[in-house]
Parts: structure tokens; C-alpha cells; sequence
């Protein structure tokens, strides 16, 4: 009979654990398979033949880790939650090359797209030179011809030279002021006046435009678009992909001229378009602004701030980075943050929680210490 009841309990306590619910809890230390915290800070995620690919800049100790020693780093996952070391996907290039990704350069929010059509992996990301501190202002492309690399580097850039955008405005075609700069300190309140009187989209019109914050964004019909913070961070743009994800098609647009737009991320629900971006504060955290747009190219309404309750003003100490539809799961949207440490960069925290919908299907955000996908079923 002991033996028995030994067996009935044995086999209960194997159900338990099979039907144990995996669970995110944001701000924790996440371990990879290794049992290593998971390196991959302002990352984004793709999702390739039922597993996730996350990617994100690899920091090492110290201040030091706020510019690319390394590289971006890939890790795989079938659930969202346990997740696979699968090394450094992009290498940056060693020292005394003079290569646009030398290692000390400035690698920032590498975000993967996959491209049927040239079936290739394609990366991009904000890069700045080395020893140029923010004024390169440049996207970098990689490519591969699989999820987890190696990358290889295509070039860098300035976006859409020598192209206006689609809602130009008359003075930005006029002769750039001779007291116009050729940099400012590219933060909130660096500027002296609005930009569109400043004009700085035609002072970088030949060269290509300024691209820090990014992020890329695949639609229903396959096309692909960069968004990225410009003219200084004062305003976003919206930009087309040509069809092989390599370079822009020079269809763009500019929004939220003067709002210093950062970190951007889109995402699309029945039809409608959501943009959630921060404020321009550098490592500090801020508050997080909400959009919606009817098209990817407008016209965007500001809705406010989607988080609610303690510390919602600091996006409960986060900044966004990516918003990840999870699978086979309807209207299920999974905001993606970092809570930075800039002081020792490789001990930066992920916030991730999921996106709830009001009565009027508008996003918001509430803490959560502990969540699985449970919650969209």
C-alpha cells in the first residue's frame, strides 16, 4: 500500500511540474542556458520558423560597456522564456582598422528583419565612429543567411540623401541660414528655435539625415520601414525600405517635429498603427508617450502616456525598445524595455509586460512582478 501511495504521489508530483507555468518577471536577472545573465540591451526580436531570435547590444563591466567591445549578441527561444546562448551574431572589428564598426565605436538598438525575397537576414542598427562621440549619426546594415549570423557588414550610412520627404514643408527648400551649425549637442534643449525654422532638414539634405534612436517595422504587405529619431533628435522619421531591406527607397516622412522623439517602437492592431517612444533624457528615465495613426505614414495623434500606476511617469524605470506580437496568440503585444545602468552597462535589467487594450482598444501598461503568456489566452 505504501508503495502504492509512494507511486500515486510520485506521479502527481511529475504532473505538477509538467504544468508548471514558465513566467516573466521583469526587472530580475534572466538566465540564458548557460545560466548567465542574457546580454542583449536595446535589443529587438524576430520571429523565424517557430523560434524567437532576440538580439541586442552585448555590454561588458563598467562605463566601458556603454560603447561596442563586442558586438550583438542572438539568443533563440521557443517560449519567451527560456533561452539559448547562440554567441555573437555581429562582431564589431578590431582596433586600429579605422572601420565604421571598430570596436569602441557606438552600436546602439540592432533590430533583424528577414526578407523572403533575397531570403537573407538583415540587421540594422544606430551607429556612431569611433571617437566621434553622437555626431556621426549613421545606420549600419548586416546581413546573413541565418537567424543566428555570423552577420556580415554591408556599409553605413546617412538616411535618404539627396531626397525630400513627403510632407516637406516650403522653408525647408530655402538656402540653409550660414548661423546654422553642422552639429549641436543633440539632446532636449540643445536647439536654439524650432528645427523648422532652423531648417536642419535641408542643412543635411545632400549628405542624408541625421539617424540615431531606430527601430524597423515589417507591415501586412511585406514592406519594411526604419523609423529613427533625426534632425538632432527633435523630430522622427519614417522611412520606406527598398525591397531588399539594404538601403531606404526615399519614400519617408517626418513626425513630431521639436517633441524629441527616442526610442521608438510600432506596432499594429485592427488596422491602426501604435508608436511608443520616450522623451529625449539620456540614461534617465521618462515618461513614455503613446501614438496612433490610421497609416504607417500619418497623420500620428499623441495619446499621452500608456503606463498607469506607481512610478508610471519613469515608465516604471524603463525605456522602450521593441513591441513583439507573440504568436499564435490574438492581439497579443508584449512591450519590450531596458532598464539601464549606464555605470556598469552590462548589469542592465529587461522590463517586459504586456500590452492590455481600454474599452476603446487603446494600449496601456501596468506593472506586473510576474506574468507568463497565460495572461493573453
Amino acid at each position: 500500500m505504501k508503495l502504492i501511495l509512494y507511486l500515486l504521489w510520485s506521479s502527481l508530483l511529475v504532473c505538477s511540474c509538467q504544468k508548471e507555468r514558465k513566467t516573466i518577471k521583469p526587472g530580475n536577472i534572466w538566465t540564458d542556458n548557460n545560466g548567465i545573465h542574457i546580454n542583449a540591451h536595446g535589443g529587438g526580436i524576430l520571429f523565424y520558423e517557430g523560434k524567437y531570435y532576440w538580439y541586442g547590444e552585448h555590454k561588458i563591466e563598467g562605463k566601458a560597456g556603454n560603447k561596442a567591445m563586442v558586438g550583438v549578441h542572438c539568443y533563440s527561444s521557443k517560449n519567451l522564456v527560456d533561452w539559448k546562448d547562440e554567441g555573437v551574431a555581429l562582431e564589431v572589428i578590431k582596433e586600429g582598422t579605422g572601420h565604421d564598426i571598430e570596436k569602441g565605436c557606438i552600436l546602439e538598438r540592432p533590430k533583424v528583419i528577414y526578407n523572403p525575397k533575397t531570403q537573407k537576414f538583415v540587421m540594422w542598427f544606430h551607429l556612431e565612429l569611433k571617437e566621434q562621440g553622437y555626431r556621426a549619426a549613421r545606420s549600419g546594415i548586416a546581413v546573413s543567411d541565418k537567424a543566428t549570423g555570423p552577420f556580415a557588414f554591408v556599409k553605413s550610412l546617412r538616411p535618404n540623401a539627396g531626397q525630400w520627404p513627403r510632407n516637406v514643408k516650403d522653408i525647408h527648400k530655402q538656402p540653409v541660414g550660414d548661423d546654422v551649425q553642422e552639429h549641436y549637442c543633440g539632446g532636449k534643449g540643445c536647439l536654439p528655435s524650432h528645427p523648422d525654422t532652423l531648417n536642419l532638414l535641408g542643412r543635411d539634405f545632400d549628405k542624408g539625415q541625421m539617424a540615431r534612436d531606430q527601430n524597423l517595422f515589417v507591415d501586412d504587405d511585406g514592406k519594411a520601414y526604419h523609423i529613427y529619431s533625426s534632425e538632432e533628435n527633435s523630430t522622427l522619421h519614417i522611412s520606406q525600405l527598398a525591397d531588399d531591406f539594404l538601403s531606404e527607397s526615399g519614400n519617408y516622412a517626418r513626425f513630431f517635429a521639436g517633441r524629441y522623439m527616442e526610442a521608438p517602437a510600432i506596432f499594429k492592431k485592427d488596422e491602426k498603427y501604435f508608436l511608443i517612444a520616450s522623451d529625449c533624457t539620456g540614461w534617465a528615465p521618462n515618461e513614455a508617450r503613446l501614438a496612433w495613426a490610421p497609416s504607417i505614414f500619418g497623420p500620428w495623434e499623441e495619446l499621452g502616456n500608456p503606463c498607469r500606476g506607481e512610478e508610471a511617469e519613469l515608465t516604471f524605470r524603463s525605456q522602450s525598445t521593441f513591441v513583439l506580437p507573440v504568436q499564435g496568440k490574438k492581439n497579443a503585444f508584449i512591450f519590450l524595455g531596458d532598464r539601464w545602468t549606464s555605470e556598469n552597462a552590462i548589469d542592465g535589467r529587461y522590463i517586459w509586460l504586456p500590452f492590455q487594450f481600454d474599452e476603446n482598444g487603446i494600449p496601456y501598461l501596468e506593472w506586473m512582478d510576474e506574468w507568463s503568456l497565460d495572461y493573453f489566452d
